[in-house]
């Protein structure tokens, strides 16, 4: 394992900004892993930290096959994961709306400029994501329609769901979509939360990209083949929305098997604690997405369900 500092900067108070990248192997630039690029991504950061753990002992054991390079950027915000902020502290912006990014521009689309010159090449990508809204997810790997999309690889994950969707105009400056237009197969992996850490989940999600470096021949180790994914589209997706604002009381969640009628959750006045709405599922089906923020606004997106 080799570690490099890939990105320094001066900070007017404690130590210097600096975004640490850990390679493995050597030979072909095979896959590149990026966390945590917002500061709230702790799950993220956990993952990719197991990831590197695991990168460590297999490289002792000589078991990273011969002309394969790995890469892995654990995190590339701590700076605002240090203050508790989600963007980049200083402006609020999001590196990741930056890429390819700019070496001579503000200071988020120098960071995407550096980290993009580094991921920019290998033959898999696989970014550590997190949803723009707060919430909880079922596990999965989302991969966007670009034309340079292959659902098949993502299914060497073996997690339960492959999602595929439509990119948006404002996805042009992701990395996922950047990799992809690079010629990089990328996916994105979401790994059920967000500015917590769920241990469970977070070994699904380490797991689940060994077990893609196994599938793809980088690593040799053994694992378990996992899920048969389920490969499906965002617009097949329920989304159920709020119709009230109010106090969360929050019944069923992200995973959990529902059936048409069931009571997902109910909206609570904040003064009264009366119901002012119950939210109930309009099909059968497994809870993919759901809201967790206790207060919640009125036509926020509450669910998605996955049909059956």
């Amino acid at each position: 394992m080799r570690q490099e500092i890939l990105f320094r900067m001066k900070s007017p108070y404690r130590d210097e900004f600096k975004i640490r990248g850990f390679r493995f192997g050597e030979g072909e630039k095979s896959v590149a892993i990026v966390g945590a690029m917002r500061g709230d991504e702790v799950q993220q950061q956990f993952i990719c930290s197991q990831i590197v753990k695991n990168l460590i002992e297999l490289e002792s054991q000589g078991k990273i096959n011969p002309g394969h390079e790995i890469l892995v950027i654990p995190s590339a915000n701590h700076f605002s994961m240090n203050i508790d902020k989600r963007f980049w502290a200083m402006d609020n912006t999001d590196i990741n709306r930056m890429f390819p990014g700019y070496d001579k521009g503000e200071t988020t689309q120098r960071i995407a400029s550096v980290i993009f010159d580094d991921v920019r090449g290998y033959k898999y990508g696989i970014q550590l994501a997190s949803f723009y809204m707060p919430g909880s997810f079922v596990p999965h790997v989302s991969i966007m329609e670009t034309g340079f999309h292959n659902e098949k690889l993502a299914q060497k994950f073996g997690l339960p769901y492959v999602l595929l969707r439509k990119p948006k105009s404002f996805d042009t400056g992701v990395l996922n979509y950047n990799w992809q237009i690079f010629e990089t197969d990328a996916f994105s992996l979401y790994a059920g939360h967000t500015d917590t850490i769920d241990k469970e989940i977070a070994k699904e999600a380490w797991t689940a990209v060994l077990r893609f470096l196994k599938n793809t021949k980088i690593i040799d180790k053994p694992l378990h083949e996992g899920h048969h994914s389920f490969v499906m589209k965002d617009r097949d997706l329920v989304t159920i929305s709020s119709d009230e604002a109010g106090i969360l009381y929050q019944i069923k969640h992200s995973g959990d098997s529902i059936k048409e009628g069931d009571v997902l959750a109910k909206i609570l006045d904040p003064f009264t604690g009366v119901v002012r709405s119950v939210i109930s599922s309009p099909t059968d089906g497994t809870i993919f997405f759901s809201h967790h923020r206790p207060l919640v606004h009125q036509n926020t997106i509450m669910f998605k369900i996955a049909k059956v």
